[in-house]
């Protein structure tokens, strides 16, 4: 069974007032925690008047990988809210960040929590939605000889590949759905030379 998930297509973007204060939310697609908060890093830059960018992330099929952050606004008011609406919509591998101008009136900390919630639901809902599989990236190493017998196998549609070396001895990964990893290799295996590291890299 593959590993699939829900996740968004592109970044988005949506706004809202509320008594005065104006919310901006931002939606990314992201693969890694490091990815998530480089994403984070350039709205804060881009937003550095703000008084507040809040901010949480969802990774992995499973959605096992999360974080989030109130950034100075009461504990539990924006964080949580955030990573709340990418739960309640079955995404994962998103990055939200909401920006938050500060107009003048104390929302109070069930408005604060409404108001997050809502612009990272809006923004969430602004982006297309897409089902994505998990991937397992396949390594190995082949005599130059075999070169047209693995071309072969690497341009079928479900493949991609990542990074090849050609030399007497050439290497190569290759990308496809984690479910479907053990038969690529089995192709592979048939193919005179090819050889396999003992610790290939997944994601």
């Amino acid at each position: 069974m593959a590993s699939e998930y829900l996740t968004i297509e592109a970044p988005s973007q949506a706004s809202m007032r509320e008594k005065m204060s104006k919310f901006i939310a931002f939606a990314f697609p992201v693969a890694t925690a490091s990815e998530a908060r480089d994403c984070i890093a350039r709205v804060a830059a881009d937003y550095h008047d703000a008084r507040h960018v809040c901010w949480a992330y969802m990774l992995g099929a499973d959605c096992a990988e999360f974080q989030w952050s109130d950034n100075g606004e009461p504990s539990g008011t924006a964080g949580k809210p955030i990573l709340g609406q990418i739960r309640s919509l079955g995404l994962t591998n998103v990055a939200v960040a909401v920006v938050r101008y500060f107009g003048g009136i104390k929302l109070g900390t069930s408005g604060l929590i409404v108001a997050y919630r809502e612009s990272a639901r809006m923004a969430l809902e602004e982006a297309v939605h897409v089902t994505r599989f998990e991937t397992a990236d396949v390594q190995f190493t082949f005599p130059y000889v075999s070169m047209n017998s693995v071309m072969r196998v690497a341009k079928d549609p479900e493949v991609k590949m990542v990074d090849q070396q050609f030399d007497n001895t050439c290497s190569m990964t290759l990308r496809i759905r984690a479910d479907r990893a053990d038969a690529l290799r089995g192709r592979l295996a048939d193919i005179d030379g090819v050889s396999f590291p003992e610790h290939p890299e997944s994601e």
